[in-house]
């Protein structure tokens, strides 16, 4: 055991059967039940274990485990109902990158992923305490353990030295292992979820005999829905209530249930999940609200105790629309149309919202969960139950917080690659703006950081619940666009118009017809018709005319989807024809888009039936259609660009980084900004270019900085420092253009004078070359992890607000993304003949920032303001950095919330 051993968390995870365990430091207090664990192994698992059968062996290992705490030992238990199932320990003799292992399981226990679960955490504790290698000895015909390293995810070599085997375990934290763990974790996540969304048996606790209850209202959805499994109330005052069995307790019904509904008191709360936990519930649902601290302490702590998944408190239900299950535990109006949308909601109105929408829209809804306080089913719990159910095609969710913002994304890269995953981005603004102790935390707003979350993970991000509807509408129903080329089709001048101004706000292209286009339509279209884009096709055209021409626009290779704008006329009435109906022969004949206006429509987006059995999706304002089609053309866009990777770097020192943050902590407990000898220590761990400087604390040594540093014209920069100066030319502390000893001498006098007390020093720098000035930085968000940003720098970049933001680690797609997206991009990319400038130095500043900041949870924040970007080269000409003490957390470690 390590000194810090007995303050480490205690973490709750699921094994591969979706039952928890807790993960814990071993205590000494442990030893019996340590030494338990060994006795009660077969002779022929102890012989495996320890290459003998003797039983002192159980004593011996119980009493290293349990021992007083020393360096470079560490062990981890695995416990379910208070009893020690399996132990895994690393050893290093307090010296050294490279530790021994060792891993023991109940024999009950085995292929259940309990020692996989061990192996997984001693290795996240291992990589914080610098421990690069795992080693182990095994015997040669113990496969069991073998296949446990074999399969982890890491890189596992295997030396045969008689009977035994010799195993090194690589402890890079590498896309293959973070993959494995994930997949292990998605299977058990799923495998926990089922008591909870798929019961064989409900249990409504806190049903009233009256109408107006909550827990009444759920029991009569669950009836009324026909719900297929057992349906049991709970109420010690009543036999039945709406036709269903009531029992005075939950330990008094005839079956236990899988999913007890809590629909009691906020006080009666935590002894009511006791009650539930010992009578063997596996998952419950809280639609209870007001739970103090203490009462949600004790909720969450029952849970945990016995294992049972837990949706809300504050929730509106959940439900499950399969027609073998027909779940409806929601005390919502109606119930949700069967279909295959996956819907997963904090606030219940908002899900209201969406179940009536889904089901108006005639989509349905395969599965639905409110997780109201989400004290433990999250929006990732539901992404992973929705891959893996066979039924749902489409997620929606609105999530107003994130418990691990970083596997969301992971998972929800991997989801997105099959299935649309859509959310409204709720909480954009802020009551008021924090104040910000550097131009990093200024630009760093949550709205930023969640929106990096959302484009880095392919997801469909709508500013509205309508929003989210529209765009569901078009996902559901048609093709991906192959790319952003609209055509609109209108029998309306005007409605063409508006059309096309929607499509260009939205950033769809609307190229012309080629020649061969307008021919083709001047064929089928009535004499007046205007061959451009929009097209007119006039007030005359008949439904077979406007077929047709959709039909050969469709068959364009220019156009990725066409949008027709439709009016009623007189016209159309005194020939009869249908101009809608045009629409609903066409889809099914070709494999792009295809969305409807119709300004007359009352409601916002419907969907229109076809003659192949599709549909249409119909939108009353053409900004609803742009809208849709752009979000379409986004997700292709993410869809047909490979993943991106995260490039190797050359000239990093991680070691000595994390040795001067270490030190730099020793010297400043509670933490601070680097003085500019300190930053460019750091910045020289990962190759970040400066310009060249000198620091002076005396008036004669800026004199000899600046005879050292004076370029060909001669002239230097003076700039001042202290702790916390944010803006230097806002403060009036740097003086520019500066010739000669003499201008020296005064700058360095004016700075003493006007900042006497405060000021700690000057830079020289010589005066920079012309570029453009861009800006850098990163900011550490305690629950999202860093965030890089990037933009337009120098005095006005937050004036200006030209920034683009990522989440870190950066891939190459994230850093090429970075560069495009700032309005400012053309200028770097080379705009009206100029030279474009160094875009591959710019790269390697963005992937290095990103690099110290993933190193780093120290980082706080860092502020490269101006970067000085040329032709030739790209260059930090001034820098910040703060570091907080922070302890490292593993994001991808696998554990409950």
């Amino acid at each position: 055991m390590t000194d810090d051993t007995l303050s480490r968390p205690t973490v709750h995870a699921l094994l591969a059967d979706g039952t928890t365990v807790c993960i814990r430091p071993v205590r000494r207090d442990d030893h019996d039940q340590v030494q338990g664990l060994y006795e009660e192994m077969s002779p022929e698992n102890l012989r495996l274990r320890f290459f003998a059968a003797s039983r002192r062996s159980a004593g011996m290992a119980a009493d290293r485990a349990c021992a007083e705490p020393r360096p470079g030992y560490r062990v981890l238990l695995a416990e379910t109902g208070g009893r020690v199932i399996g132990l895994a320990e690393y050893d290093n003799g307090g010296t050294g990158a490279t530790a021994e292992i060792s891993i023991a399981v109940a024999d009950a226990l085995h292929h259940r992923g309990v020692g996989t679960l061990l192996v997984e955490h001693l290795v996240s504790a291992a990589r914080a305490e610098g421990i690069t290698t795992f080693t182990a000895d095994a015997l040669s015909e113990n496969h069991e353990v073998l296949k446990l390293f074999a399969d982890l995810g890491l890189r596992t070599t295997r030396r045969f030295e008689g009977p035994e085997v010799r195993c090194a375990i690589a402890l890079d934290q590498s896309d293959t292992y973070l993959t494995a763990v994930e997949e292990r974790g998605r299977a058990a996540d799923v495998a926990s979820l089922e008591p909870l969304l798929r019961p064989r048996t409900v249990a409504v606790v806190g049903a009233g005999r009256k109408p107006g209850s909550v827990g009444r209202a759920i029991l009569h959805q669950l009836h009324a829905g026909r719900y297929t499994g057992r349906l049991f109330a709970v109420n010690p005052h009543a036999s039945s209530i709406l036709g269903v069995p009531c029992h005075s307790s939950v330990g008094a019904l005839p079956k236990t249930p899988d999913l007890a509904v809590l629909a009691v008191p906020a006080a009666a709360i935590p002894d009511t999940a006791e009650e539930c936990g010992k009578a063997g519930v596996k998952a419950l649902l809280v639609v209870t609200a007001g739970l103090d601290a203490d009462q949600a302490r004790a909720l969450l702590a029952a849970c945990r105790a016995y294992g049972m998944r837990l949706v809300g408190p504050n929730c509106l239900g959940i439900s499950n629309t399969d027609p073998e299950l027909r779940l409806d535990a929601t005390f919502a109006a109606g119930h949700p149309r069967p279909g295959t949308a996956g819907v997963a909601v904090q606030s219940g109105g908002v899900g209201i919202a969406l179940l009536d929408g889904l089901s108006r829209l005639g989509i349905g809804v395969s599965s639905f969960a409110s997780l109201g306080d989400k004290y433990d089913v999250s929006g990732n719990d539901m992404l992973q139950w929705w891959e893996s159910d066979g039924r749902t095609d489409l997620a929606l969710l609105h999530l107003e917080s994130f418990g691990s913002p970083r596997a969301f994304s992971r998972t929800a890269r991997r989801v997105t690659r099959g299935m649309p995953v859509l959310t409204v981005d709720a909480g954009r603004t802020e009551a008021g703006r924090r104040a910000a102790a550097s131009h990093t935390a200024a630009a760093a707003t949550r709205t930023m950081t969640r929106g990096a979350l959302f484009t880095q993970a392919g997801i469909t991000a709508t500013r509205s619940v309508g929003e989210l509807l529209e765009a569901a509408a078009l996902l559901h129903s048609q093709p991906l666009p192959a790319g952003p080329s609209v055509a609109i089709v209108t029998n309306a001048g005007g409605a063409g118009v508006l059309a096309a101004d929607a499509c260009a706000e939205n950033g769809l292209e609307l190229r012309a017809p080629g020649p061969e286009l307008v021919d083709d339509l001047l064929a089928v279209l009535p004499p007046g018709a205007a061959l451009g884009n929009p097209v007119d096709a006039t007030a005359a055209v008949t439904e077979e005319q406007l077929s047709d021409c959709v039909d050969r626009i469709m068959r364009n290779g220019g156009v990725d989807a066409v949008l027709v704008a439709l009016v009623p006329t007189a016209v159309a009435a005194a020939t009869g024809d249908d101009l809608v109906r045009a629409l609903t022969h066409t889809p099914g004949r070709h494999p792009k888009p295809i969305v409807a206006v119709r300004l007359e429509q009352g409601l916002p987006v419907e969907l229109l039936p076809t003659t192949d059995g599709d549909t249409v999706p119909s939108y009353a304002e053409p900004q609803a259609a742009a809208r849709a089609l752009a979000h379409a053309a986004r997700r292709a866009a993410w869809l047909a660009r490979p993943a991106g990777t995260v490039p190797d770097l050359d000239g990093v020192e991680t070691e000595r980084a994390h040795a001067f943050v270490e030190a730099f902590l020793d010297r400043h407990p509670d933490g601070g900004w680097l003085d500019p000898r300190e930053c460019a220590e750091l910045l020289g761990c990962y190759g970040i270019p400066q310009l060249a400087w000198a620091w002076a604390d005396t008036e004669n040594d800026a004199v000899l900085a600046a005879e050292r540093l004076r370029g060909a014209d001669g002239r230097v920069v003076m700039k001042g420092h202290w702790p916390g100066l944010v803006h230097k030319t806002a403060e009036h502390a740097v003086h520019l253009d500066l010739r000669g000893d003499s201008q020296v001498r005064a700058a360095f006098r004016d700075l003493e004078t006007r900042f006497a007390g405060l000021l700690e020093g000057v830079v020289i720098q010589p005066l920079a070359d012309r570029g453009t000035e861009l800006f850098a930085g990163v900011v550490q968000d305690q629950v999202f992890g860093p965030l890089v940003l990037f933009g337009l720098g120098g005095t006005a970049t937050e004036v200006l607000a030209d920034h683009a933001a990522r989440l870190a680690p950066l891939t190459d797609h994230d850093v090429h993304d970075l560069i495009t997206a700032p309005r400012c991009a053309p200028l770097l990319l080379g705009a009206n003949g100029a030279r474009p400038v160094d875009l591959q130095g710019l790269e390697q500043l963005l992937l290095r920032l990103s690099r110290m900041a993933s190193d780093l949870p120290q980082l706080a924040e860092a502020d490269f303001n101006p970067v000085l970007a040329t032709p030739g080269k790209v260059t930090v000409l001034d820098a910040r950095v703060r570091l907080l003490p922070r302890t490292p957390q593993d994001p991808y470690l696998r554990r409950l919330r």
